[in-house]
């Protein structure tokens, strides 16, 4: 079944893409439900999830310690150890990949963020994987704006969430994260608007006939 999945750079908006792209499509969103999909699996409670955020101050403590490997995305520079009582990181990562499998086995058409699921899914047939990139500077203020911090702390956050998403594919998949060569589109936020990029997305995905 068609997949599309979405990687991006922190605060380029790659998941605000996705999401209008869902929207455009009719297609299934796999984004920040992940949290609690993969928090089933690691076996934590729905109740220890305090709010579905990307971002950690959204988040109750255990579950960012818990998910800090298998979701790097979603452990922003608490100065805290990614530390997990519930398993190793590959136990987390095999967690992680399980709800994938899930949502692709269920879902007719399919959109999924992060998770290193264009990784995952490399050799699977039927995908169009997405890489969201911004310039630095758009990063940097959308990140202070979104998370209500200085500059500094943007660009820490920025720098921390990208080598931990970088770390996450080469360490697990071997593949580089940033090699334009492993997407199939690569859209840059600082070229087009978020509708923009979408309507580009959704172009791509008649073009392979699933429109």
């Amino acid at each position: 079944m068609p997949v599309i999945t979405f990687s991006r750079q922190y605060a380029s908006g790659g998941s605000t893409i996705a999401r209008l792209v869902a929207e455009r499509l009719g297609w299934q969103l796999v984004d920040n439900e992940f949290l609690d999909l993969v928090a089933e699996q690691a076996g934590l409670s729905r109740k220890e999830v305090e709010q579905r955020e990307e971002r950690v101050p959204g988040l109750a403590e255990r579950l960012a310690r818990a998910l800090a490997i298998s979701s790097p995305e979603v452990f922003v520079a608490t100065g805290v150890p990614p530390e997990s009582r519930f398993g190793t990181e590959a136990e987390l990562v095999r967690a992680t990949e399980a709800v994938i499998n899930q949502a692709v086995r269920e879902e007719e058409k399919l959109i999924l963020v992060g998770r290193g699921a264009q990784a995952y899914l490399a050799e699977h047939r039927d995908t169009l994987h997405v890489y969201v990139v911004a310039p630095r500077e758009a990063q940097v203020q959308a990140a202070a704006e979104r998370l209500g911090v200085s500059r500094k702390e943007a660009e820490d956050c920025i720098d921390k969430t990208d080598d931990g998403r970088r770390r996450y594919v080469k360490t697990h998949y071997d593949r580089d994260w940033e090699d334009p060569v492993n997407y199939h589109l690569v859209i840059n936020t600082g070229v087009f608007t978020y509708e923009q990029a979408a309507e580009l997305v959704v172009v791509a995905a008649r073009a392979r006939g699933w429109v």
